[in-house]
């Protein structure tokens, strides 16, 4: 009964130990996910200007996703030197019209079935 006992416990004690494990691998993932958000924010606010981050800020309720294609896009060029300036509304405007009409574009051909 003893050993039935302490092995119960053993058991029990080893899947505290893995849920606490996970727990901790969660909040460091976490924490890791905010300092990276934090560092977009931060390249972002330094290559747009606050209208333009604002317009950003406008499309984000609607097509959140759409959104991070273009700030990715974006940190990108900034981290390759290939932005020397702040983009404003106006620049904003025309580089969303620029990506929409590529959109637009692509097509999908289907060879014969």
């Amino acid at each position: 009964m003893d050993d039935e006992l302490e092995a119960l416990k053993k058991r029990k004690l080893e899947e505290l130990q893995r849920q606490l494990a996970y727990q901790k691998a969660l909040e460091q993932q976490e924490e890791e996910q905010e300092k990276l958000e934090e560092e977009r924010k931060r390249i972002l606010s330094y290559i747009l200007t606050s209208e333009a981050r604002e317009r950003m800020a406008r499309i984000r309720m609607a097509r959140p996703e759409y959104v991070q294609d273009i700030e990715n896009q974006l940190i990108i060029l900034a981290q390759s030197g290939k932005i020397h300036q702040k983009i404003t509304d106006q620049q904003l405007k025309e580089l969303l019209a620029q990506l929409a009409q590529r959109k637009k574009e692509i097509k999908i051909r289907r060879s014969g079935l």
